[in-house]
């Protein structure tokens, strides 16, 4: 079966003929282990801002993309990328002005313990370079995530990404622990919780013969159903690996460029600095650019007894785009877009869940929200299902969304930057209809 049914097979029957033909295509040319959103997928051809365009020219509402983080297409970023394009692009082992700029732009924005960065196409390949240099670094093996983190797709990276699926083996050296939700932590502190889990890893894997080398966390908790609150709650968990021997990596590749609305970074909420912070899709508003800011002895270590090259990673193209990308969050404002915009986000959504029972709970920060669907407010049972058909529900009002979570009962709302109120107004209306909807056929 085919994942054009990724939420709701019932609907896959309004799938139009044409793109039939164009998902078996898709298979028969790409293979089966790629997947499509919405029962009935979505065909774009066109993307400006906070919204994407099917071959018709009807307009979607994007209030899922982070890739394009300060909007499709932004002309900014678009004339940096043709105009260097038909100058220079080449490999970092030319000396060349542009990575060495964009490096001291990017490198200000974190505190001053973070002192380099290396860069790379994909975040997966900056978590892969971040473990190697962990490794490097502690002479340790040894990792602890979330229980259903993504992290990327290289070999090493996938066996600590739980989200994958069924599919991937979580390596012999890999330890999970659970998230910090708060919605479900019966009033305990999520920050000691956290820490109490990881230093359980830890106690297992000395059990085992294996040294602790860093936990690696996304800082809001996507993929386990976006966790935000209480600020603060890592630094617990952080001192625990430090005291064994081990860092901490934060994986900024989804709340960080402003996207938490209190800063560039998702880590800054908290109060600490980590010893390495992974960087990557929205970096370059869709361009494959990435990297890893570090420690600079950790980075010592590492560079002591490797030699590190990735042929496109801070190729001149990347940094010009990376360095748009700056310029747009600056001149336009988005951090303090994405704090007021996803603060009036927030209360609509509080609203909203006064008049809908399935909204058990609604959490996050700026413009990564998470929206936790419930078949009892009580029990706190996941409603998966209408969470499926809620998700479907709006897709078919042009409205595009996903879900997260353990049981794919949270909503994941992380528009471009850009959005606005008038973005969020008509999203909150066409979310009522149809939580309406779905509360009438039940």
């Amino acid at each position: 079966m085919t994942m054009i049914n990724a939420f709701n097979a019932a609907a896959a029957d309004q799938v139009s003929e044409t793109d039939r033909a164009l998902i078996a295509r898709r298979e028969r040319l790409l293979g089966p282990a790629y997947r499509l959103f919405y029962a009935n997928p979505v065909h774009f051809v066109r993307g400006e801002g906070v919204w994407l365009y099917d071959p018709d020219g009807n307009a979607y509402l994007d209030v899922y993309n982070n890739v394009a983080s300060v909007g499709h297409c932004h002309p900014h970023v678009v004339a940096a990328l043709a105009r260097q394009s038909a100058i220079l692009n080449t490999h970092t082992r030319y000396i060349t002005d542009g990575i060495l700029d964009y490096a001291e732009r990017l490198l200000a924005t974190f505190p001053a313990a973070i002192g380099n960065v290396m860069f790379t196409c994909t975040g997966s390949e900056a978590n892969d370079l971040a473990y190697r240099a962990a490794r490097a670094f502690t002479g340790g093996t040894g990792f602890i995530v979330t229980s259903l983190a993504y992290h990327g797709v290289t070999v090493a990276i996938s066996e600590m990404s739980p989200s994958l699926g069924s599919g991937i083996t979580l390596g012999p050296n890999i330890r999970t622990v659970p998230a910090p939700d708060l919605y479900r932590s019966g009033g305990a502190d999520v920050g000691e919780t956290l820490a109490a889990h990881v230093r359980g890893a830890i106690a297992d894997m000395a059990l085992h013969g294996i040294k602790p080398a860093a936990l690696l966390v996304d800082t809001i908790f996507s993929s386990d159903g976006v966790f935000a609150d209480p600020a603060g709650f890592l630094k617990p968990a952080a001192a625990a690996i430090r005291e064994a021997g081990g860092l901490f990596i934060a994986d900024e590749v989804q709340p960080g460029f402003g996207r938490t609305g209190e800063g560039m970074w998702g880590f800054a909420r908290h109060g600490l600095v980590p010893d390495m912070v992974t960087m990557g899709k929205p970096m370059g508003n869709g361009h494959p650019v990435a990297g890893m800011a570090a420690r600079p002895d950790i980075l010592e270590s590492f560079g002591r007894t490797t030699r590190y090259f990735n042929t496109f990673g801070g190729n001149p193209v990347s940094c010009a785009v990376g360095m748009a990308v700056l310029d747009v969050i600056e001149s336009e404002n988005l951090i303090a877009n994405a704090k007021a915009v996803g603060r009036h986000m927030l209360e609509g959504l509080r609203m909203l869940a006064e008049r809908h029972e399935l909204i058990g709970d609604v959490r996050g920060t700026g413009l990564f929200i998470g929206v936790e669907l419930v078949t009892d407010r009580l029990t706190r049972a996941p409603a998966t299902d209408a969470t499926s058909n809620l998700v479907n529900g709006l897709r078919e009002k042009r409205i595009l969304i996903s879900a997260a979570g353990p049981h794919a009962n949270v909503l994941k709302i992380r528009p471009p930057l850009v959005f606005s109120r008038d973005n969020a107004d008509l999203f909150l209306t066409a979310m009522d209809d149809v939580l309406g909807a779905i509360a009438h056929r039940r």
